[in-house]
């Protein structure tokens, strides 16, 4: 599949998907998500309020830091996401334009996030590598990484049926295409269509082809290392939003890694 997929395919589905960005995943509590998220980190060391959220989407992953007290730079690869974000947190945040494959130092920064299944979009080990080199770029020396990845379980489940979501003015279908029989390493696709009414009372129709690869722990270490960085904790996420200690593929729907630089003068409690 890689070799068929273009290049800027994330950024292409994500233009088109970014006005049902919010409504689709309205169920998600951010809230929570990222408070947990932030004890995990905090667990690992994390002191400091300097948070680069990369693939930040329409900012709901950023928000609750805000109003937590950090001092937030985000940035994702689709312009019409940035520009969604940046107009719920007016003059709150620093947001750019960037490709995680090629991130750029942004400053430095004591929490480094990539959320909601963004490494997933990456189809190869060398882009995984380059994106997981520039989160390290932008850590500050004792600074903490977060990330998450899809399990095999989620390509068996949503990524390989339909979900949708209707409104009287709109729908919105997820359809995932991948087999019941997927397999640890494997690529995805899914199609994302939206049938919107306008004034007038017509239907016009958009549609978004999501390209994803399952990247398994060992092949995630890998990158970690070759990155610079080291794994200092993996947990695995229920479909509730929960954590739980420890991660399988079979029971959890995301596995959530905590990494700090590989030479950082830390150990666990």
């Amino acid at each position: 599949m890689t070799a068929t997929v273009a290049r800027d395919h994330a950024r292409v589905a994500y233009e088109a998907f970014a006005p049902f960005y919010d409504p689709f995943t309205a169920h998600h509590d951010y809230e929570r998500w990222t408070a947990t998220l932030e004890t995990l980190a905090r667990a690992s060391g994390l002191r400091g309020h300097r948070l680069l959220d990369v693939a930040c989407g329409t900012g709901k992953s950023f928000l609750p830091f805000l109003d937590r007290g950090y001092h937030v730079t985000a940035c994702d690869a689709s312009p019409s996401m940035v520009a969604l974000a940046a107009a719920k947190a007016p003059d709150r945040a620093r947001l750019e334009v960037h490709d995680m494959r090629a991130l750029p130092t942004l400053g430095t920064f004591d929490f480094v996030c990539c959320l909601d299944d963004a490494l997933n979009y990456l189809l190869t080990t060398s882009e995984l590598t380059a994106a997981l080199t520039g989160l390290r770029r932008n850590l500050a020396p004792d600074g903490v990484i977060v990330f998450d990845t899809n399990s095999v379980s989620a390509y068996r489940t949503f990524f390989a049926s339909i979900t949708v979501v209707a409104e009287s003015d709109h729908v919105m279908i997820w359809e995932g295409h991948a087999a019941p029989s997927f397999s640890a390493g494997d690529a995805a696709e899914a199609s994302f269509e939206t049938l919107v009414r306008d004034a007038n009372g017509t239907w016009q129709r958009a549609l978004s082809v999501h390209h994803q690869r399952h990247h398994p722990r060992v092949a995630v270490e890998a990158a970690l290392r070759a990155a610079g960085l080291r794994g200092v904790g993996i947990y695995g996420m229920k479909i509730d939003g929960s954590v739980t200690d420890g991660f399988c593929e079979a029971e959890n729907s995301k596995a959530v890694y905590v990494a700090r630089h590989r030479d950082a003068d830390w150990t666990a409690p």
